[in-house]
């Protein structure tokens, strides 16, 4: 797949165009029944010279907590490439419903630091299908590089699940993972998100997934309320590390519960130092203050 001549997009595209279009095929596939196969679509889409906006990065700093610099967060370059890897899941030949993707977690490593200043190629593709006990999941990968250069700046791995499809020819697995009873520590953090978060994120990341964004586009969707955006969330705890990951590591996160908005989220950060007392880890872990529910866990280490 990887060794394919990748689709060459004029510009980056346009999310809302891309969850309209999702709309359409979901609804035409339902009258229709039509299914387009149990493989992933061969190859990637690639955008090349793009360029952030300098207003969008300010106001992403600002509502994410980063501290304002001409570096790209790493979280703000995955909604940079997001459209992109929407747009592999908006081909025909994508054989699961873009609409209801349950993100199940994220991989970044960040190589290189990115400047506002520079512009990038960006690729997306689909990879790694495979099945999951409710369903089937898959790993949609995103890299970008300095424009016509070949270094390699920033590696993510989005991993998706589409709940109770069951695709034939993949096998799910046969037990469900062993849980871990979680108790929640002292927290380092307390927020308070108010039922426009998802909204606030929107607006500068450009993800209007309708989840999201009010309590009626949410139910329409079959959600009791919106749900926070799992990258806002994993990018807040990220910028609560702060600058001691330096400009090159790994970060991850695995999303477990949804934050239904409004909500009060806690957070734990615990440090790792090195044997010279130096930064080398930082694991974090959020959950619900009022039940004890964990939403999410993951850690930044150095390269």
């Amino acid at each position: 797949m990887t060794g394919s001549q990748p689709v060459i997009l004029g510009e980056m595209p346009s999310l809302s165009k891309l969850y309209l279009n999702a709309a359409a095929t979901a609804a035409r596939r339902r009258v229709l029944g039509t299914h387009t196969g149990t493989g992933l679509p061969d190859g990637s889409h690639e955008v090349r010279g793009v360029r952030a906006g300098v207003a969008n990065l300010t106001a992403y700093q600002h509502l994410i907590g980063e501290t304002a610099s001409d570096i790209l967060p790493a979280g703000f370059i995955h909604a940079l490439a997001f459209p992109l890897a929407m747009s592999v899941m908006n081909r025909d030949d994508f054989p699961l419903p873009l609409l209801g993707m349950i993100h199940l977690g994220n991989q970044v490593v960040q190589s290189a630091p990115v400047r506002f200043t520079e512009a990038v190629d960006i690729r997306a593709r689909a990879e790694n299908l495979r099945g999951h006990r409710s369903g089937t999941q898959l790993d949609l990968v995103a890299e970008v590089r300095g424009a016509g250069e070949g270094r390699l700046r920033w590696r993510g791995v989005s991993t998706y699940l589409a709940k109770g499809v069951f695709l034939p020819g993949i096998d799910k697995p046969s037990a469900p993972p062993v849980q871990v009873d979680f108790r929640a520590p002292d927290p380092t953090a307390l927020w308070q998100l108010g039922v426009d978060t998802g909204r606030a994120y929107a607006a500068v990341s450009g993800d209007f997934n309708p989840i999201h964004l009010s309590v009626l586009s949410a139910k329409a969707l079959g959600l009791r309320r919106s749900i926070a955006h799992g990258m806002y969330l994993a990018s807040r705890a990220l910028a609560d590390v702060g600058a001691a990951k330096g400009e090159a590591f790994r970060w991850d996160v695995a999303f477990e519960a949804p934050v239904f908005l409004p909500a009060r989220v806690a957070l734990d950060i615990s440090t790792v130092q090195d044997d010279d007392g130096g930064w080398q880890r930082s694991d974090y872990v959020a959950w619900s203050p009022r039940s004890g529910r964990k939403h999410f866990s993951g850690a930044v280490a150095a390269l």
